[in-house]
């Protein structure tokens, strides 16, 4: 298989699973029903489902009232060899705003709750952080999985597998590293081959991406990888805000810092940008994070 055809092959694996069935099953909710990516750890992505809640919501709603954000709660670890179904509450449709919870269910029991607004288009007065400077073009960058000899076949396939081009600044987290112990980063990422132009897909597919590498400004900060035994770590919330529209299929700059880690808690923040430096979305993330023998 070619280059392009695996890279097309992966996107098509990422439609399939945000291309949700609506069920005629209804209490007073809409109810969805979709399928997971294969994990190697069987646990389903978290992006993925925030990314499917996020289609459901929007498919209760008209095209032209987009998200612009939601606050949600991983509660249970998901099994990706399992359907999921997707219940949408109507909470309220304003003049301007809408609200809706999502909540994603497996064996009768919530994986994941979302509460998500949206919002026609409106004028108003506009500012935004600009994008930081001297950052290495996406182009001089290799990706991932071609930047960390001696990776585990089984990463290395995973990596090679997901539909999302991602390029470190820094060295990736896979394995140990000499880079300097700081609690920010940047990422280079975009989606490995060209997507329909429906902005409601692509604002969930930038819902997909934003789950993908945050936790790792709490991770560099203490010399911890990917790979350390015992490491164990879990997405306890995910809150985004869409600010500008732009296309996942571009490249997108992912700026992370961690302000705060305690108490087996650690907090993430990012910034998404356009290539031409356009602020698109502000991301945060609190995490849960046991390290095994090393000092903080």
């Amino acid at each position: 298989m070619t280059a392009d055809a695996h890279a097309r092959r992966t996107v098509e694996q990422l439609l399939r699973v945000l291309d949700l069935d609506t069920t005629q099953a209804r209490t007073t909710e809409d109810i969805f029903t979709g399928s997971s990516h294969p994990m190697p750890s069987g646990r389903i992505y978290g992006g993925q489902v925030l990314a499917q809640s996020l289609i459901a919501a929007e498919r209760t709603l008209p095209e032209d009232r987009a998200v612009h954000s939601m606050h949600g709660y991983f509660l249970r670890p998901g099994d990706a060899s399992q359907g999921i179904t997707i219940a949408v509450d109507r909470i309220h449709d304003g003049r301007s705003f809408s609200t809706r919870r999502s909540q994603a269910y497996q064996n009768g029991v919530p994986i994941f709750s979302m509460i998500a607004s949206f919002q026609d288009d409106d004028p108003g007065i506009e500012h935004a952080v600009p994008m930081p400077e001297d950052v290495p073009d996406p182009d001089s960058l290799s990706p991932d999985e071609d930047r960390v000899p001696g990776l585990p076949d089984g990463v290395r396939r995973m990596l090679t597998d997901r539909a999302a081009d991602v390029r470190h600044v820094e060295s990736p987290l896979f394995l140990p590293s000499d880079d300097d112990r700081v609690a920010h980063q940047g990422v280079w990422m975009r989606m490995r081959a060209p997507l329909p132009d429906d902005q409601r897909l692509h604002r969930a597919a930038l819902a997909y991406l934003s789950d993908m590498t945050i936790q790792e400004s709490i991770l560099r900060a203490h010399g911890v990888f990917w790979s350390l035994p015992g490491l164990k770590v879990a997405s306890l919330d995910h809150a985004m805000w869409w600010h500008r529209p732009a296309r996942v299929d571009d490249w997108l700059l992912y700026v992370q810092e961690s302000p705060n880690a305690r108490g087996g808690r650690g907090l993430a923040q990012g910034r998404i940008y356009t290539r031409e430096g356009v602020l698109v979305a502000t991301v945060a993330q609190e995490i849960m994070i046991r390290v095994p023998d090393v000092e903080s």
